[in-house]
């Protein structure tokens, strides 16, 4: 079975031949892996894994007074205006948004008014090209990125300002979700035109989940938040095409919300937050969407054996996809104070697995 064909039977909710995998890592994590290995590459770490996912996104061609897309990996100005800051500890960095451009916005009118990027700040041209090169091997399950809507919005407002809007000023919420939104839908749509077919699933994002349960009500989410991730998932359903969403957290309130809008993928799987066990989710919702990760990065990888690893896996595979619909993989990136013998146990376990 192809790569390309495991990961789209587990979607489906079938048993492909062994459980699909997908490595996502810090940079500082994949240079050590790379040098532990002997390998050069990105892409041979990958092939070394099993990893059955590749990505594509959108390239940033816009005013070169912006570092990017989303500063999130990139630092600096974004093209949203959103001021990012590197955050360092002794094992990596992250980019942090410190310069909130909405903030001091007090009306609708103030929301519109902005300079909005636009869509033509973004090009696909290489996309056919990328998933060539990427497929030449083996067919892989192409993922496109179409951002993080929500991020996006909280990050222009500043977080605690958004979340009072969810509340007080609703309106303001509404607004710069309307113009977020329609961006990513397009940037995924001019995506698919461009990879001809080629384009397996498109991947959105957005935290509203936390270790102890959501960042506001179930009943504000399906308000607020629903309706324009809608616009997100049932147009490329419509397409043929897979959904895919990442969120951290305890989200289980709204996983039936999920299913009803015709999401295939839930990404990740936080263990040890609130509804949120393998055993819950299968009992609630198996064979209805399918999960990734739940390879705890937060306590069983940084300080558990391979073996409580492997065995964590084995579980998980059993539990999760019995019958497919199961992603084997970290319940976030793999941070670099992870044991490297962990990391391979991890991906040794999933890949030797047979159904």
């Amino acid at each position: 079975m192809t790569s390309h064909d495991r990961v789209m039977t587990a979607l489906r909710r079938e048993r492909p031949d062994r459980p699909p995998l997908n490595y996502y890592g810090t940079p500082e994590t994949t240079q050590k892996l790379l040098g532990h290995l002997g390998l050069e590459t990105a892409e041979e770490l990958l092939c070394y894994f099993g990893a059955d996912m590749r990505y594509v996104s959108a390239r940033y061609v816009g005013p070169d007074t912006f570092s990017g897309a989303f500063g999130f990996g990139t630092g600096g100005v974004d093209m949203w205006g959103i001021e990012w800051r590197p955050a360092r500890n002794e094992w990596c960095t992250y980019y942090e948004p410190v310069g909130h451009p909405l903030a001091q916005a007090r009306t609708v009118s103030d929301i519109e008014a902005y300079n909005w990027p636009s869509i033509d700040w973004l090009s696909f041209a290489h996309i056919g090209d990328d998933i060539r090169r990427i497929n030449q091997a083996e067919p892989k399950a192409i993922v496109f990125s179409m951002g993080s809507f929500i991020e996006i919005a909280w990050a222009m407002r500043g977080f605690e300002q958004f979340l009072a809007d969810m509340i007080e000023q609703p309106e303001m919420v509404d607004a710069m979700l309307r113009r977020v939104t329609p961006l990513c839908k397009e940037s995924s749509m001019r995506a698919l035109e461009e990879a001809q077919g080629k384009i397996d699933i498109v991947w959105s994002a957005g935290d509203v989940g936390m270790q102890s349960g959501m960042m506001f009500s179930p009943e504000l989410w399906r308000e607020r938040i629903k309706p324009f991730h809608r616009e997100l998932i049932e147009p490329f359903k419509q397409m043929g095409v897979m959904t895919r969403y990442h969120t951290d957290g305890s989200v289980f309130p709204i996983i039936e919300d999920f299913i009803e809008m015709g999401l295939d993928l839930l990404d990740p799987i936080q263990p040890n937050t609130e509804g949120m066990s393998a055993e819950n989710l299968r009992a609630c919702f198996g064979g209805r969407i399918a999960f990734y990760g739940g390879v705890d990065t937060q306590r069983l990888l940084p300080y558990g054996t391979p073996g409580e690893v492997e065995a964590d896996v084995l579980r998980l595979i059993n539990v999760l996809g019995a019958n497919g619909g199961y992603i084997a993989a970290a319940s976030n990136a793999v941070q670099p104070d992870v044991p490297i013998e962990n990391i391979l146990s991890l991906y040794r376990t999933a890949r030797e697995f047979r159904y």
